[in-house]
């Protein structure tokens, strides 16, 4: 293998305390040596080793590539008309979803692959270089498993997620629906799929709705993860920690019983700033999460509903400025938080044996990702240690 000296680093982001400083693992005029797929070293470039190609970076700054640990991509369509008209006064609702249902199923295969690719080539061109993405667009057991087929075929990080909402063809017998999901649909999904998600919220599935669907793809080998009180107060969050879930996702209204159960146990709150952006909804309260030492990731929720953004600088601005998250907190939580989400070790750090995906900046500092929201500040992108933007 090929050994790559990418030097004159103005700052380097690893996520490595022992290699800089604080939880960013900071260190300045840096240099990073990939050896093939991975890292080989980080550390002062006056320090770095001899390495058969060099790269100069100019002065600018390197992060680990963003990990976006929650997006739906496998849908047809879009829903620019009832954005507009939420935009225009009206609430966001649940029940939306239906509409990209239709799309989707109406959707050939390679139509359904071609989005995957586009999306994630966008989102690959905004330093994103880990992606999970989710069904839940099809809530039939031929249209999920292809869903889940498709996804497989652009990341490893699959969910599954035909509890999206009750399936319209099951609008009157919800218990029908999740003995389904369950079932027979589980049995079609588990062998495409890493992980198993629920909509646990008003308008979708109960608590014990909930913990039936996620017990069952446990049972199956699937980890778990929650879409867990997005619109209004409920169990979600509670659920995550109870099953020891990766990741409970969106935790906008939180009790402090919620908030203590985040901080005494492994689950990951996961906050999506472009749900709240696209919904005028309320802003999770991320301070008062980190403040008590819940491990918070942000990622995009991109999808045509109610985020329809795949764009981490993006977000990562949005939690800076409206969720009160300092730019090294948000900068971690796009990186680090996100690799946490999908209990993923090897991603989201410049650390010696990680993947050595990486994002060069056209700034100094990653501090003007939040600075100088919405110029496009990636220069290049790296990916398993090959440059592919």
């Amino acid at each position: 293998m090929t050994t790559t000296l990418i030097t004159n680093i103005g700052s380097l982001v690893t996520n490595d305390p022992t290699l800089g400083k604080g939880p960013l693992g900071l260190i300045e005029d840096a240099a990073l040596v990939l050896d093939g797929e991975t890292v080989a070293w980080a550390g002062p470039a006056a320090q770095a080793p001899a390495a058969d190609e060099a790269v100069d970076a100019q002065g600018r700054a390197v992060i680990p590539g963003f990990v976006d640990s929650h997006s739906h991509l496998v849908f047809a369509g879009d829903r620019t008309a009832e954005f507009n008209a939420r935009m225009s006064g009206q609430p966001y609702k649940a029940g939306g979803i239906r509409t990209t249902v239709a799309a989707t199923r109406a959707a050939t295969d390679a139509e359904l692959s071609a989005n995957v690719a586009r999306y994630m080539w966008e989102a690959l061109r905004q330093g994103t270089t880990t992606f999970e993405t989710k069904s839940g667009y099809g809530l039939t057991v031929e249209d999920e498993a292809r869903a889940l087929r498709i996804a497989a075929e652009h990341t490893d990080e699959v969910t599954y997620l035909g509890a999206h909402i009750v399936s319209p063809d099951y609008s009157d017998d919800p218990a029908g629906y999740v003995k389904l999901v369950t079932g027979e649909m589980l049995d079609a999904c588990a062998p495409y799929a890493r992980w198993v998600d629920v909509f646990c919220e008003k308008g979708a599935f109960d608590g014990d709705q909930a913990r039936a669907i996620l017990k069952a793809g446990m049972a199956k080998g699937l980890q778990a993860r929650v879409h867990a009180n997005q619109l209004s107060y409920g169990p979600g969050v509670q659920l995550a920690v109870e099953l020891d879930a990766a990741s409970a996702d969106h935790c906008t209204h939180l009790t402090s019983a919620d908030i203590d159960a985040l901080a005494q146990g492994n689950t990951v709150a996961t906050l999506l700033p472009g749900a709240e952006f696209s919904t005028r909804a309320e802003w999770p309260d991320a301070r008062r999460l980190i403040d008590v030492g819940v491990t918070v990731a942000l990622s995009t929720d991109c999808n045509p509903g109610s985020s329809f953004t795949s764009s981490m600088p993006f977000c990562i601005a949005l939690a800076v400025r409206d969720m009160l998250m300092t730019p090294d907190e948000a900068v971690w939580s796009a990186t680090a938080g996100g690799a946490a989400a999908l209990r993923r070790t090897d991603v989201g750090r410049l650390g010696v044996g990680a993947r050595a995906d990486l994002v060069v900046l056209d700034a100094p500092s990653h501090v003007h990702l939040a600075y100088r929201p919405g110029v496009p500040l990636v220069a290049e992108v790296w990916r398993k240690g090959a440059r592919t933007v």
